[in-house]
């Protein structure tokens, strides 16, 4: 923490301040902003909706300057965003010895100028109080992460997470309300960093954020935006209430096609020129195919149609002189004839 005496200082409180007017102090003690050397910083610049037509500026001690919103300059720049009521500061290429010092957040309210937030603002080859990054956005819904560094002085020095809108801190430990997203802050002194875990992202909780260690501080930037339609969970979703029954359809009717073909392929085969002749008890068949193949004629006995073995058949195939076969059809020529007898046994 830094203290100066001053005269003709005019800020709202000590700290951050929300509430607008104009109160002399000849002390008063700040927060203390820490940068790296050649880093940059954006600082936001909270004020009451109700004021966004008055003119807006930030306002150096070092040389009592004052630079309006929406100007940009070498390394700096001030924009308001009427819509968040708040504007911004940035600064970069920061050196100690040029910027070390004291700032305001301002406006003038009926011609008066009136400080909203005052720190300090120092410059560090390694900052007491630092995050990873000082930009992170989550879905709705969703969770983030932010890690944010100090150095060994600080190790047994209250770490919070604030909010600058309005002043919202959480300590180490874990928070749960109705209203706003679950915030848990763990402390690695080994490490000599905290972690902020915030889930169940809400679309308000965007805004500005602050790690801080002591007195010291660190801006973050939250954005969160709408859950994204078309997610993968929506896919699989629609995957399993849709497409899986219909897949699952389309594979027993090809699992049918399948048994249905192993069978047919199964059937026994019967030449087409095949010609039988059966009676009572004695069946005959007679193949006939081109002249010049042989004659062959095949005898099946199945006089004993109640034996348990007559799926068990013998056959026994003979040669005879072409004289004792039967005739061919009209225009046939004889080479050989084979007799199959087959009984069963």
């Amino acid at each position: 923490m830094v203290t100066y005496d001053k005269t003709e200082i005019f800020y709202i409180s000590i700290g951050f301040g929300l509430f607008l007017g104009v109160i002399c102090y000849s002390s008063g003690s700040y927060n203390i902003l820490t940068v790296k050397t050649g880093g940059s910083v954006t600082i936001p610049c909270y004020y009451d909706r109700k004021y966004k037509h008055q003119k807006k500026y930030w306002h150096s001690e070092i040389d009592m300057s004052n630079t309006y919103t929406n100007t940009t300059e070498q390394n700096l720049s001030v924009i308001d965003h009427p819509d968040q009521s708040f504007f911004t500061v940035t600064m970069s290429n920061l050196q100690s010895t040029k910027h070390d010092g004291l700032y305001y957040c301002a406006m003038k309210i009926e011609g008066k100028p009136t400080a909203t937030y005052g720190l300090y603002l120092q410059v560090q080859s390694d900052p007491d109080v630092s995050v990873v990054s000082s930009s992170v956005s989550g879905h709705e819904g969703g969770d983030i992460s932010v890690q944010c560094l100090y150095s060994s002085g600080y190790q047994n020095k209250p770490k919070q997470w604030c909010r600058y809108k309005d002043q919202s801190c959480y300590t180490v430990g874990r928070t749960n309300t109705s209203q706003n997203s679950s915030v848990q802050i763990s402390d690695d002194d080994g490490r000599r960093s905290f972690t902020v875990l915030m889930t169940g992202l809400r679309l308000t909780d965007s805004g500005w954020y602050f790690c801080s260690a002591g007195e010291e501080l660190n801006p973050v930037q939250l954005t969160v935006t709408e859950a994204e339609q078309g997610t993968v969970s929506d896919k699989v979703n629609e995957l399993l209430t849709v497409w899986l029954p219909a897949l699952a359809a389309l594979l027993l009717l090809l699992i049918l096609i399948s048994v249905f073909t192993w069978r047919w392929r199964r059937r026994p085969k019967q030449d087409k020129h095949q010609i039988t002749g059966r009676t009572s008890s004695r069946a005959t068949d007679m193949i006939y195919s081109k002249p010049e193949d042989p004659v062959m004629y095949s005898t099946i006995n199945d006089e004993n149609p109640n034996d348990p073995n007559k799926d068990i058949t013998y056959s026994t195939i003979d040669n005879v002189p072409g004289s004792e076969a039967e005739k061919p059809p009209a225009g046939g020529a004889i080479y050989s004839i084979i007799y199959s007898t087959v009984d069963p046994h």
